[in-house]
């Protein structure tokens, strides 16, 4: 019977080198929104995001910098959700017409309504209360 050839030590070493790469490449995927906590880049506090104007009816406004996307329905009325995609925790930072488009791994998102318009997220996205305040949109907490 002709026996296998045993590890050396440097295929032993180089697993056991590659084990917590692969940890950390499992933990980016895992999906944030499966009982866990909004992410922390979600906003915690009232955040002025922009004029009034910026916001025409039917559309949508994507603030990158505060991970807020806000938009206005075609009775006037204001959303916001957070732009934290619901499958990984990514920041969403593309708008295309009224659809956000995750560059972690594809999942789009209707700006409107916050609901998913393609996987792998499941999610909705988190809705933020949305405000005009002195002509300026005010989203977050407390709004």
């Amino acid at each position: 019977m002709p026996t296998r050839p045993s590890a050396t030590r440097r295929t032993v070493l180089r697993g056991a080198a590659l084990t917590p790469v692969a940890g950390l490449g499992l933990a980016a995927c895992s999906a944030a929104g499966e009982g866990g906590t909004a992410p922390e880049a979600t906003p915690t506090a009232p955040v002025a995001l922009g004029s009034e104007s910026e916001v025409p009816k039917g559309a949508a406004k994507l603030y990158r910098d505060e991970n807020v996307v806000v938009s206005r329905a075609a009775d006037g009325s204001l959303k916001a959700y957070s732009t934290i995609c619901t499958h990984a925790g990514c920041p969403i930072n593309k708008l295309s017409g009224t659809t956000l488009v995750c560059p972690c791994h594809g999942s789009e998102f209707d700006a409107l309504t916050g609901e998913v318009v393609q996987a792998p997220a499941t999610e909705p996205l988190h809705e933020l209360p949305a405000q005009v305040k002195n002509g300026r949109i005010v989203a977050g907490p407390a709004a």
